[in-house]
C-alpha cells in the first residue's frame, strides 16, 4: 500500500495540480492538503526514522514560509506557494534543491513558451476554449503549478521515500 501511495498516487496528485493550474489557474486547497497530509502516514509506514520525518517537516515549513513571502510580494500565487511547501515536505533535504532547480528550469521554459504562444494569433477553434484563450492572454500570469509539478516529477527519484521503497 505504501508503494502504491508513493509511486502512483503522489505523481497523480502532482499531475492533477498541474492540469488544474493550466486549465483554471488555480490549485485546489484540498489537493495540496492531501499531498502534504499524506506524507506523515506514508513516512511512518515506510519506516522513516522520527528524526528524518521532523527534518522533512522542517524543510516543508521553511519552504512554506519563504513561498508565502513570495506570495505576499505577488511573485507567486497562493496555490503555488502551498504546492511548493507540499513538494518540499516530500522532497526533504535530499531532493529539495533538485526539485527547486528543476521547477525553476521548467518555469523558465514554460514562461518562454507562453511568451512565444502569446505573440501568435489564436485560431478561432482554440479561442473558443476559455482556458486556452486565458493562457493566450498577455495580461494573465504563468500557471506555475505546471513547472512545480514538473520539478516534483524530476526530483521524485531523489526523494528519501522513493529511494527507501525502490530498493
Amino acid at each position: 500500500m505504501t508503494e502504491f501511495a508513493v509511486f502512483l498516487l503522489l505523481p497523480a496528485a502532482f499531475l492533477l495540480a498541474a492540469f488544474s493550474d493550466l486549465t483554471r489557474y488555480t490549485i485546489p486547497n484540498w489537493l495540496t492538503g492531501a499531498i502534504a497530509l499524506s506524507f506523515i502516514p506514508v513516512a511512518l509506514f515506510a519506516g522513516l526514522a522520527p528524526l528524518a520525518i521532523l527534518i522533512h517537516l522542517g524543510v516543508g515549513f521553511v519552504a512554506l514560509g519563504i513561498a508565502m513571502m513570495l506570495y505576499a510580494m505577488r511573485w507567486l500565487g497562493g496555490g503555488d506557494a502551498k504546492l511548493i511547501a507540499a513538494a518540499a515536505l516530500w522532497a526533504g533535504p535530499t531532493a529539495f534543491w533538485v526539485f527547486l532547480l528543476a521547477a525553476a528550469l521548467a518555469g523558465g521554459a514554460l514562461t518562454l513558451g507562453l511568451l512565444f504562444f502569446r505573440k501568435l494569433p489564436l485560431p478561432p477553434l482554440f479561442a473558443s476554449r476559455e482556458w486556452i484563450a486565458r493562457l493566450h492572454d498577455p495580461k494573465e500570469g504563468v500557471p506555475y503549478g505546471v513547472a512545480l509539478s514538473a520539478g516534483a516529477f524530476y526530483a521524485f527519484p531523489y526523494m528519501t521515500l522513493s529511494q527507501m521503497l525502490g530498493s
